[in-house]
């Protein structure tokens, strides 16, 4: 249910009679339990509205007829349940964190409407029949589905809940309801690797194209994995292996539909797929896809940089990027181009371990504050730099905090050096940085950064984008 806090001025809300303080209760009968159903019913013309008055608690249901999109001119107090996991995955990331972090990581979302909104992943373990039903009837598509096996069984035993092994006749359901489902797998090798992965893919691929595609998504392991179930990382020789299965798999399928992550591409030293392979990137949040999607932003703004010749910096700078120990292997050709074609850049990758998780953990989201604090402190013992650059995936999404809860003012702080930039645009965005020299607020909130660059269209050309990693 929704209670109404404000109800707009001249609104259709406003005209059947409805007050702050009322309860929204249902929609055409049905119960009402989040905005989405707000949201689903105002595209129709007709429905009816059960309403708790805030004046005597009597229950009205009264029909509404209106223009299909027009909207009733309400808005909610802030909901703030969250349907948690109910799995005790013997992978999950949440239970290999140290404590004493921020309390929002300790949160096991299982939400299918933040599947709808977002794009955060569901099990659908915790989901009801009458919930089913809700995603079917209201049309929440596409939904984001970890599946990681199609066996009944051996899904039941990685995700430890016995309530797992209705994952077949749920994604049947909801595809046969108009659902469309981006899927993922977390493979654990010697689990559901292997003949077990070739068997889900094919039965999902069955569903295709209403089942969009299935993701192999490595299992991230960290170094706090004291009584856990034991997972063996994966070297070049097993990430070479799943690769070939992902293409012999799309060949015979004739599409794109097994989609490793990009660290299976880094780890097998193999080329990285270009842009038609993953189409919409439907996966990049899964890290499928990404640094593609990132190097051709990148050189095509390199292009536009440079497209009247080299570009001149007005004093040359050197600029240290940040970045995680796989990004540096991906990144290396792009930042010599870059120090060629802009003059007066004397750019360099800085490499950082994990150290706060593990080695093993190797991408630059998951870098801490601690890790970056110390390479750069370690790196200034012998050289100097102008200026740093960090991946906006270090910090939290609106919030300069990183994971291990400190702030980019705390860095700064104990570093001893204020000209730290922190890059949220992707590859273009890189590109821009390397070619300004400081950026600058813009009015109203945001940035925009001091260079002939703003927003530009080009086509997409491959000559000069290399795929290699080395």
């Amino acid at each position: 249910m929704l209670k109404i806090k404000k109800v707009k001025r001249n609104s259709i809300a406003k005209s059947i009679g409805l007050e702050v303080g009322d309860v929204v209760l249902a929609f055409d009968g049905y119960p009402c339990e989040d905005e989405l159903d707000y949201l689903y019913y105002c595209e129709s013309e007709r429905f009816t509205m059960t309403v708790r008055s805030v004046r005597d608690g009597a229950e009205t249901t009264v029909a509404v007829e209106k223009e299909s999109g027009a909207e009733l001119g309400l808005e909610f107090e802030k909901q703030t349940s969250l349907k948690t996991c109910h799995n005790r995955c013997v992978f999950c990331f949440v239970d290999q964190m140290p404590k004493g972090m921020r309390e929002s990581l300790y949160v096991k979302d299982d939400d299918y409407s933040m599947s709808f909104t977002c794009g955060n992943f569901v099990t659908l373990t915790n989901l009801s029949d009458e919930a089913l039903e809700r995603i079917i009837r209201l049309k929440l598509s596409p939904l984001y589905v970890s599946v990681h096996t199609m066996n009944p069984t051996l899904r039941c035993k990685l995700l430890r809940n016995r309530f797992a092994g209705k994952i077949v006749e749920q994604i049947e359901k909801l595809v046969q309801g108009g659902i469309e489902l981006h899927c993922q797998a977390v493979v654990v090798p010697g689990e559901n690797d292997e003949e077990e992965l070739e068997a889900t893919a094919r039965k999902l691929f069955s569903y295709y194209p209403m089942v969009k595609e299935l993701a192999c998504v490595p299992t991230g392991i960290t170094k706090y994995r004291e009584g856990l179930h034991p997972i063996p990382d994966v070297d070049k020789a097993y990430s070479e292996s799943l690769l070939d299965l992902a293409d012999r798999l799309n060949a015979e399928f004739g599409v794109p539909f097994l989609q490793p992550a990009d660290e299976y591409f880094v780890k097998a030293e193999r080329e990285l797929k270009r842009a038609e392979f993953y189409g919409d990137f439907g996966q990049i949040e899964n890290g499928v896809g990404l640094t593609t999607k990132f190097l051709l932003e990148a050189y095509e703004a390199l292009d536009h940089l440079t497209a009247s010749g080299n570009y001149a910096l007005k004093k040359p700078k050197k600029t240290l990027l940040v970045c995680g120990v796989s990004a540096a292997k991906t990144n290396a050709e792009l930042v010599n181009a870059c120090n060629q074609n802009i003059i007066g850049l004397n750019a360099e990758l800085l490499p950082v371990e994990n150290e706060f998780f593990g080695k093993t953990v190797t991408c630059t989201g998951l870098l801490t504050g601690v890790d970056i604090l110390s390479a750069l402190k370690k790196y200034r013992q012998t050289k100097d730099f102008d200026e740093v650059v960090l991946a906006g995936d270090t910090l939290k999404e609106f919030e300069e905090v990183f994971l291990c809860g400190m702030t980019l003012k705390e860095l700064k702080k104990e570093l001893g050096f204020n000209n730290i930039r922190v890059n949220r645009e992707g590859g273009a965005g890189f590109v821009e940085i390397l070619g300004t020299l400081k950026d600058k607020k813009r009015k109203g909130g945001g940035r925009v950064w001091q260079t002939p660059l703003s927003r530009w269209s080009v086509d997409r050309t491959w000559e000069k984008v290399r795929f290699s990693i080395k």
